[in-house]
């Protein structure tokens, strides 16, 4: 299938919306607003070279991260809740968006990172389309929740170069709770899996600079030890222990957070210990730690 009709695919999907694995089949295409809270249009809260990334994302120049406004998952936890929950933001056109991609090239970015993407998946697509004609050349970085469809993965392949997912859980009754959904973790192993297929291991130019594949991110949430080391768990034995994982110990509380009793405070610098030595355990030596 040619990267046109994938882009045409990508957009029948939402004229019964079933984008993203909750499928709610909410016209979008007529402007209708799914259980995301996006319609047909593109909002975005900002963009910018941004140097907090991983090192082989971010390197000396920064990454050129557009923050797209809401999301397709529900966390009580969020850190960027105004953007994903409350919908701060700004309409943009595909032609805008495929303008600041290009834009951000010209500042000597090292790719351009699109943070929670998922429910512009078809837009996305159509701006990267339009800018890589004119010139773009620079990794694009889908930086998600790892919620996603296989179905929409397979249409994105031409698109991304870099997989940018998370792996939050390894039990569905805590997806629920803190998220939403109740099918989190089968979705999130199939689109792993998914993202490794196509991609593979993570690959760094001799400029320590990422320019393929896949790196997961898992935040370490308190109260939640055998979560995390469930999730590193199928990082190693269902895809590899090569894999390069950024072990996240930047939890606070955020948002609805202090609803619950376990997340209301910070995490302990024991529970990261222990899930960087289960880590360690597994022989997964590709990656990052934060420090608490």
């Amino acid at each position: 299938m040619s990267v046109e009709a994938k882009i045409k695919k990508l957009y029948s999907m939402a004229d019964n919306c079933e984008i993203c694995p909750r499928k709610c089949r909410v016209k979008r295409n007529d402007g209708n607003i799914g259980l995301c809270r996006a319609g047909n249009k593109i909002f975005i809260s900002s963009y910018n070279v941004h140097m907090g990334e991983e090192p082989p994302i971010t390197g000396e120049k920064g990454s050129g991260t557009i923050f797209f406004t809401n999301c397709t998952l529900k966390c009580v936890f969020c850190q960027n809740y105004p953007i994903s929950q409350l919908g701060n933001g700004r309409e943009v056109s595909v032609e805008e968006l495929s303008g600041i991609m290009l834009g951000l090239q010209k500042k000597g970015v090292h790719n351009i990172n699109l943070v929670t993407p998922t429910h512009y998946s078809a837009q996305i697509a159509k701006a990267v389309y339009e800018a890589k004609n004119k010139g773009l050349n620079i990794p694009i970085v889908f930086n998600c929740s790892g919620y996603e469809r296989v179905e929409v993965l397979e249409l994105l392949e031409d698109t991304v170069d870099i997989y940018l997912p998370d792996i939050k859980y390894s039990d569905n009754a805590a997806a629920y709770k803190y998220s939403g959904v109740k099918d989190y973790v089968e979705v999130n192993r199939a689109a792993l899996k998914e993202m490794v297929r196509q991609k593979g291991i993570l690959k760094i130019n001799e400029n320590s600079i990422a320019e393929s594949g896949v790196l997961i991110r898992h935040m370490v949430l308190p109260g939640n030890i055998r979560n995390t080391k469930k999730s590193l768990d199928f990082i190693a034995n269902e895809l590899s222990t090569e894999t390069f994982i950024s072990l996240m110990a930047q939890y606070h509380p955020a948002y609805k957070s202090s609803d619950f009793e376990e997340l209301s405070g910070s995490l302990k610098t024991d529970e990261y210990k222990e899930a960087f030595d289960y880590l360690r355990e597994l022989n997964l030596e590709n990656g990052w730690q934060q420090e608490i």
